[in-house]
C-alpha cells in the first residue's frame, strides 16, 4: 500500500492475462455477480466478500441516492458495490497511478457516469474544498497511522453530513486509534485479521438512532 491511497487494492476491468491478476465480484445490487480484476503485482488488500456483504446489510437502505467518498479506493470494490446498490454519486480517491487508471477504465466500461476518479494524497484531497458526504469508507493501509488523520480533517474540515455513516476497516490485533468523539460507534466485527466498524457522525443536537 502507498501512503495516502490504498494501494493495497487496486482494480482492473480490461486484464492482460489471468496469471497476473486476482478477482472479485460485486456481492449485491445491478451488478451482482459481475467480476472485477486487478494486478496481483500491486500487492493490494481487498476487503473480503464476507465483509462487504456484512457492511452493505448493516447500509441498508442507506445507500441509495447517497453522496459516497472510497477514500483509499484501491480496486475501488467498496465503492463499486455502492454504486451497484443505488448510490448517487461516489468518488474515488487513489494515489497509485496504476489503480487510478485501472478503476477509471473499469467504470468507463461498466458505464458508470456517477463516479469520480481522483488521482490523490488522501490527506491533501481531505485539505481541499469540502462537500458534504452521506457515507465515507475509510480502510487505509494497515499500520500506516492514515485512520486517525483522516478521520480527524473529515470532522474538523466539514465534509460529513449530520447523521453520515463512516466504515473503518483496520488490524484487528491493533484495535481503533483515536477518532472524533462525535463519531458514534453502530457496528462491529472481525473477520480474521481484519476489524471492521460502522460509525456515524453526530453533530451538536443530532440523534443518531
Amino acid at each position: 500500500m502507498a501512503l495516502g491511497g490504498k494501494s493495497k487494492r487496486s482494480s482492473a476491468s480490461p486484464v492482460r492475462g489471468a496469471q497476473r491478476s486476482r478477482v472479485l465480484r460485486i456481492i449485491g445490487g445491478t451488478w451482482r455477480a459481475r467480476k472485477l480484476r486487478f494486478p496481483a503485482s500491486a500487492a493490494i488488500r481487498p476487503t473480503p466478500d464476507r465483509v462487504r456483504e456484512t457492511l452493505f446489510n448493516w447500509l441498508g437502505a442507506a445507500v441509495r441516492g447517497a453522496q459516497c467518498l472510497d477514500l483509499f479506493a484501491g480496486s475501488g470494490a467498496l465503492g463499486l458495490e455502492a454504486l451497484s446498490r443505488g448510490a448517487a454519486q461516489v468518488t474515488f480517491i487513489e494515489r497509485d497511478a496504476v489503480a487510478a487508471r485501472e478503476l477509471t477504465l473499469l467504470l468507463t466500461e461498466w458505464q458508470a457516469g456517477n463516479a469520480q476518479v481522483i488521482r490523490a494524497d488522501a490527506l491533501r484531497y481531505l485539505a481541499g474544498a469540502p462537500r458534504r458526504l452521506d457515507i465515507v469508507f475509510l480502510d487505509p493501509p494497515f499500520a500506516s497511522g492514515l485512520l486517525s488523520e483522516a478521520a480527524a480533517a473529515l470532522e474538523q474540515r466539514g465534509w460529513l453530513e449530520p447523521g453520515a455513516l463512516i466504515y473503518v476497516e483496520c488490524a484487528a490485533r491493533e484495535g481503533l486509534p483515536s477518532l472524533p468523539a462525535g463519531w458514534q460507534p453502530l457496528k462491529a466485527k472481525q473477520a480474521g485479521e481484519v476489524g471492521y466498524h460502522l460509525f456515524a457522525h453526530a453533530a451538536p443536537g443530532i440523534q443518531t438512532v
